[in-house]
């Protein structure tokens, strides 16, 4: 079974079945979205890459952006059309092939920059389109930071800031508790402790 078909048979369920709490953990995804690198303002668009069920959309929309989503999976982009009906607009394509038919502001691509079949080739095909910023997760113990930060300035991207993000996707944690993670994303080295082994860094990729 391919990767698009395991994903077209969950389709209906995916939000449900992918977040404990979606409405804490796309609400801060999109948060980061908005505000890491370059801050996005009212009317910009976003191209959300591998956009599922279009569920990061619903936290978007309330910040005057643009949405547009494109996910491989035909089951996922009629669920995320029934999701956002007029209020956004959803494409089918694979994120290494697809160019938006213009440019937009920014460009996200969560939980999928490894499916890029050329890491370099992808990030170059996105600066091309990209007005402002890339921003997308990354493992750091699966990918070192110092080799994605290199194709990222090959690319045309020179700057790149990145966040901790310690937001669980698959546990809903009582609210003391996700507060406390919260503010070890800005501890330092405890932060960097973790990483080692566990969670993510958002990374928000521009030029100068």
């Amino acid at each position: 079974m391919s990767n698009i078909e395991q994903y077209d048979e969950v389709a209906e369920r995916w939000g449900e079945q992918a977040y404990a709490d979606p409405s804490v953990y796309l609400a801060r995804r999109a948060q980061l979205v908005v505000t890491l690198g370059p801050r996005l303002e009212p009317g910009e668009r976003v191209l959300d890459l591998a956009c599922g069920d279009g569920g990061l959309a619903e936290f978007l929309l309330p910040f005057g952006l643009e949405y547009l989503g494109v996910d491989a999976s035909r089951s996922m982009v009629e669920a995320a059309r029934r999701r956002l009906g007029e209020r956004a607009l959803i494409e089918r394509g694979d994120l290494n092939d697809y160019e938006p038919p213009e440019s937009v502001s920014a460009t996200t691509c969560f939980r999928a920059v490894y499916y890029a079949r050329d890491r370099g080739a992808f990030f170059r095909k996105v600066a091309g389109y990209t007005e402002r910023k890339l921003v997308f997760d990354l493992n750091p113990r699966q990918y070192a930071l110092d080799a994605v930060e290199g194709d990222l300035r090959a690319a045309g991207f020179d700057r790149l800031e990145t966040r901790p993000f310690f937001t669980p996707q698959r546990v809903a944690l009582p609210r003391p508790i996700g507060a406390a993670l919260r503010a070890a994303e800005r501890a330092g080295p405890l932060a960097r402790l973790a990483l080692r082994v566990r969670f993510t860094l958002i990374c928000a990729a521009s030029r100068s």
